[in-house]
């Protein structure tokens, strides 16, 4: 079986021949050198976290297939819908899903022509679908109520000053985690109305094109993000580089930036703190949260995807449809 999957490098282009004529040792080297610069922008094409991810699902499926003794690339179209008929005993949909994303994706960076186009891995892959069901299984959107009882139990420390600016500011801007801790101090810039934001770059938008958020002051102290942001920076003295950076207990500010998994450990924390269940709540709940609660305040979905940077209004309408569930519901409309 293979070994860590996170540290397993997704197949890269076939390296040129080294059987060269004598006189084309310089250009062979050059090709050499050109191919492994390939590889390395086939690898910067996709984000972080995809890359991550695909590394994981093809060490799985490679070292499935050193178990079955069959080669893994390229990998037949049988080996493939062998490999999804038994894995999707213990894994859902949305997992298989990657998993075959990355095959493709293996095979393709190698010049082969990826077995997932094939007549048996599709009809597999169908009877999957059908069998398990492909509805999703969304993380719980932290709404306002939630966001509040996170920030009311918050210590009044450097550390909970800094997970204070970080849930505000990450629910108001309907902020991804890499979009979040991303963020650098000269990324925010005061303005009258609040705070301007400059997510620089992010999942739709890898080329870093960047967009601007407004984040505004809010109604109430306590739970105003701009007013947090300014306190973090105040008392943690940061004025340059990482935004958000670790806090060690002797209140002692790291100068490397979180990491987008801690997003996630603060939001648990901070409900177990509040005394709710942390149980489907994640790094992403804050964004998803912001989305649905200016859908159940009935924002326009346009004044939604300018603050979400959502590029597809379909995938926006996921989250407006479940805040939109009771505010024109026709059954309260029919005197029951």
């Amino acid at each position: 079986m293979s070994a860590d999957p996170r540290t397993q490098p997704i197949p890269s282009p076939p390296a040129p021949s080294r059987a060269a004529p004598r006189g084309a040792e310089g250009l062979a080297a050059r090709l050499e050198e050109v191919g492994a610069r390939a590889s390395d922008y086939i690898l910067r094409a996709k984000a972080a976290n995809t890359v991550r991810g695909y590394r994981a699902d093809w060490a799985d499926f490679a070292g499935w297939c050193e178990a079955y003794r069959r080669p893994a690339l390229p990998a037949a179209p049988d080996t493939l819908a062998y490999y999804l008929a038994d894995r999707s005993r213990e894994l859902k949909v949305s997992t298989l899903q990657r998993r075959l994303a990355a095959v493709a994706e293996a095979h393709r960076a190698a010049g082969h022509e990826p077995p997932t186009k094939a007549a048996a891995v599709r009809l597999v892959w169908a009877g999957i679908r059908r069998e398990k069901g492909v509805a999703q299984s969304h993380v719980k959107p932290a709404l306002t109520r939630h966001v509040r009882a996170m920030i009311d139990h918050l210590p009044d420390t450097l550390l909970g000053a800094r997970d204070r600016a970080l849930l505000l500011l990450g629910f108001a801007g309907a902020m991804r985690r890499s979009e979040l801790v991303g963020l650098d101090v000269a990324d925010t810039a005061p303005a009258d109305e609040g705070l301007v934001v400059v997510v620089r770059k992010s999942k739709t938008d890898q080329f870093g094109a960047g967009r601007k958020v407004g984040i505004p002051f809010g109604e109430h102290p306590e739970t105003c993000p701009v007013r947090a942001v300014r306190r973090w920076l105040d008392l943690s003295g940061v004025d340059e580089g990482p935004l958000f950076r670790s806090v060690n207990k002797h209140g002692q500010v790291s100068e490397h930036r979180l990491s987008d998994r801690a997003v996630a450990e603060v939001v648990k924390r901070s409900l177990v703190r509040a005394g709710r269940t942390a149980r489907r709540y994640a790094g992403h709940s804050l964004r998803a949260g912001l989305i649905t609660q200016a859908a159940m305040a009935g924002v326009p979905e346009r004044a939604i995807q300018d603050q979400s940077g959502h590029r597809s209004l379909a995938v926006l309408r996921r989250y407006v449809r479940d805040g939109s569930l009771f505010r024109e519901n026709a059954a309260a409309k029919v005197g029951l």
